[in-house]
């Protein structure tokens, strides 16, 4: 009875001192109301009867899109400050709220591209990825999915259910959904170890839908197979850095870090090279030179809707979490870093410049257009100043809706084996479809930088915070870059408008409504951002980070 006793007093001391961390349900309720949605999308998915599935999971993903960005409204609508809840892990400041808005934004137009099933019949997903490639069972797999619903297969043999549209792989949208919350998250990470959960949780879904292209299945699991590969390297990078970090501070909050930094007399060596460690980590998720070796590759391979995701939301998530850890645990410390950093960036812009000229896949061009301008953003990323920080947020949003009209544009390009990437196949696009040449001649002369263009805009944003931060000669290289790099925009401008388009060239096929929504959206917010970029720069530029 006494031992009892005793059991029952030492737990209700226990109780007395534990207590549940707060928890502000109106600052989180974007990123909650994605996570909830996911989980539907799960349900759906187990419960679902096949030919209904499509249909319900893309009103699960439009309409928790629609929900998180309603929450985000009435959030900021509240005028609250900077929240730091859940025991200090997540904090809901300024710049979280604008990342959390583009990602929101930019993960509609994604999913708007992944649902899309008119450009390719039946979608751009393979109906069952277990399948191995070049087996009997693969190749019927083929001819159902390229016969028309209801028609019969090149073999002259009626088509199953697997011709229909209903044969897409829907489990594609739960994965989307978790990546787009794990990249909420990664913005708003207060601390390390809550950041490398949130960047598995990103990465992990994204690593299983590059594999899941229904054409050209090979070059697409290859993709797959490289990017996790190459993550998993990533990853480890990123958590040794977590743990030497612990080791200097005793702590992996980054205020605690940026406290122990400032001054302290313990040995500098576990803080740089804990610090070594974690820019790598981050820097091969932003794609940033030299460490890109994934890019082209999985951009290539991927099914394009996710190369648009990856390309446009990834970026995003990747630099709002480079900007947190530079300005929250290590701007004491910046004089210390700025230099690497300063190499980084040079080498991004001049591999992303120079390899981008010698690309003749369209994709793979656009893929070193990323490596080029993840330098752009660093170098706006390294002004420790409010110019700095609200110009490479302000970066991010236009690259993005750029770049995801651009891969919506080359999802139109095809001929009878799927889409047809290779430059010389759009000679001449001009004579065949005008508006198209059109659209995607834009959408270059923004990724060149083009005034009147979104481009230009976040260009001289970033640039003219870090001439005023004292970096003048790294601007004078990026302005280099810059005009290297408008040459490969250009060259394919002139080959759509002044080259005769080949006799057997692949068509432009007519958008249904969900590529043509996102292109669109893509279009008009570069335009708009060119032209009015006032709103979104005030935007970024209210309030800094909260710790």
């Amino acid at each position: 009875m006494l031992a009892v006793q005793q059991i029952s007093g030492a737990g209700q001391v226990l109780a007395q001192r534990a207590q549940l961390p707060a928890i502000d349900y109106g600052a989180l309720a974007p990123l909650l109301v994605i996570l909830g949605a996911a989980c539907v999308a799960v349900v759906v998915e187990a419960f679902v009867p096949r030919p209904a599935r499509w249909g319900a999971q893309v009103a699960v993903t439009v309409l928790g899109l629609a929900a998180a960005g309603a929450a985000l409204g009435v959030h900021l609508s509240s005028g609250a400050g900077g929240v730091v809840t859940l025991a200090g892990t997540v904090a809901v400041d300024g710049p979280a709220l604008f990342l959390w808005g583009t990602l929101l934004a930019l993960g509609l137009g994604s999913a708007l591209l992944i649902a899309d099933r008119t450009v390719e019949p039946g979608g751009a997903f393979v109906a069952d990825a277990a399948v191995r490639v070049g087996t009997a069972q693969d190749r019927a797999q083929n001819r159902a999915q390229r016969a028309q619903p209801g028609g019969t297969t090149p073999g002259g043999t009626r088509a199953a259910a697997a011709g229909g549209h209903e044969e897409m792989q829907t489990e594609v949208f739960p994965l989307f959904l978790f990546s787009l919350a794990g990249m909420m998250a990664f913005t708003a990470a207060n601390d390390l170890l809550t950041m490398f959960v949130a960047l598995e949780v990103l990465s992990l879904p994204l690593y299983l839908m590059c594999g899941l292209a229904r054409r050209r299945r090979l070059l697409s699991q290859e993709a797959a197979v490289k990017y996790f590969l190459l993550g998993a390297f990533a990853s480890a990078f990123f958590l040794y850095g977590v743990a030497l970090l612990y080791g200097y501070a005793g702590s992996v909050a980054l205020a605690d870090i940026s406290q122990a930094s400032a001054g302290t007399d313990r040995s500098d060596t576990l803080l740089f090279g804990g610090l070594a460690m974690l820019v790598i980590g981050l820097m091969f998720k932003a794609s940033v030179g030299p460490f890109h070796t994934w890019t082209p590759d999985v951009y290539q391979g991927a099914p394009t809707p996710v190369t648009a995701f990856m390309a446009a939301c990834t970026k995003v998530a990747a630099f709002g979490a480079i900007l947190r850890v530079l300005h929250v645990g290590f701007e004491s410390t910046s004089w210390t870093w700025r230099g690497v950093l300063w190499g980084i960036a040079i080498a991004s812009m001049v591999i992303g410049a120079i390899l981008g000229l010698t690309q003749t896949d369209v994709k793979r061009m656009i893929a070193y257009s990323s490596v080029a301008h993840a330098g752009f953003i660093l170098v706006g990323a390294m002004a420790m100043t409010p110019d700095g920080l609200s110009g490479t947020l302000f970066y991010l949003l236009a690259y993005g809706f750029t770049t995801l009209a651009a891969f919506g544009v080359v999802t139109l390009v095809r001929d009878a084996e799927g889409e047809s990437t290779h430059l010389s196949q759009w000679a001449g696009l001009a004579k065949r479809s005008p508006l198209t040449a059109a659209v995607f001649g834009f959408l270059l002369f923004a990724l060149a930088g083009i005034p009147l263009t979104s481009g230009f805009t976040a260009k001289f944003a970033v640039f003219s915070a870090a001439l005023a931060d004292g970096m003048a000669p790294l601007v004078v290289i990026a302005l280099v870059a810059s005009a290297v790099a408008a040459f490969f925009y250009l060259r394919v401008v002139v080959l759509m408008y002044f080259s005769e388009p080949a006799a057997d060239g692949p068509t432009v096929s007519v958008p249904g409504g969900f590529t043509t929504a996102a292109i669109t959206l893509g279009v008009v917010v570069t335009l708009l951002l060119g032209v009015l970029p006032s709103f979104a720069l005030d935007w970024a530029a209210l309030g800094g980070f909260t710790s």
